[in-house]
């Protein structure tokens, strides 16, 4: 079964309430087996737009990907997110 990747390209406009939307994002990855390959760090941008924080969490497969999203932890964590950034969020099947 191909691994998912959790893709987020994220502009923090209010770092308190994101910080704890990141707090809790990262127990629910944990809870569900994600592996966080790539979470800040530098960022070039070599076409289209491009945001300053971004993220690929991976995953055993899309349906535990989906499971991490729609779970009670994340929405939780989620709320702390909504009006302290602009996000754009995906999953992605691997090959």
């Amino acid at each position: 079964m191909p691994k998912a990747y959790w893709i987020a390209h994220v502009t923090v406009t209010d770092p308190d309430p994101y910080a704890l939307y990141a707090k809790g994002a990262t127990a629910a990855f944990e809870r569900f087996g994600a592996r966080v390959l790539a979470r800040g760090g530098e960022v070039v941008g070599l076409e289209g737009e491009s945001r300053p924080r971004n993220v690929v969490i991976e995953f055993p497969d899309m349906a535990t990907a989906r499971a991490c999203y729609d779970s009670e932890e994340y929405q939780a964590a989620r709320r702390h997110r909504e009006g302290a950034g602009d996000a754009q969020i995906m999953l992605l099947e691997g090959v």
